[in-house]
């Protein structure tokens, strides 16, 4: 098992930051990609960006269209954690933001895990 735990939610002005972390623990050996999903009142959840981990895999990752440009995804392997940098927030960016890892190396089908998600509410 693995257990994921998100941080560094928070209320933000439009055109602020913020940055998430997510630390993994338990069978961290297991899991090749974490990732970032986000689920806004009402709508379904939807995938973020994506990034592989560890030492044995070559570095690649990937970002929905809507956040390209402003989210950064950035990894620690030492720490076992990955962190998701968010700059030029816009009011639609207000979510739920949850973190996930996976077994596999798919970098857009990430879901064996999941935290337990952190707010983050941009004001206009």
């Amino acid at each position: 098992q693995v257990q994921l735990v998100e941080s560094g939610g928070g209320l933000v002005q439009a055109g602020g930051s913020l940055r998430l972390s997510c630390a993994a623990s338990g069978s961290i050996f297991s899991i090749n990609v974490m990732g970032w999903y986000r689920q806004a009142p009402g709508k379904q959840r939807e995938w973020v960006a994506s990034i592989t981990i560890g030492y044995r895999s070559n570095y690649a990752d990937s970002y929905a269209d809507f956040v390209k440009g402003r989210f950064t995804i950035s990894r620690d392997n030492a720490k076992n954690t990955v962190y998701l940098q968010m700059n030029s927030l816009k009011p639609e960016d207000t979510a739920v933001y949850y973190c996930a890892a996976d077994r596999g190396y798919d970098l857009l089908r990430v879901g064996d895990y999941w935290g337990q998600g952190t707010q983050v509410t941009v004001s206009s």
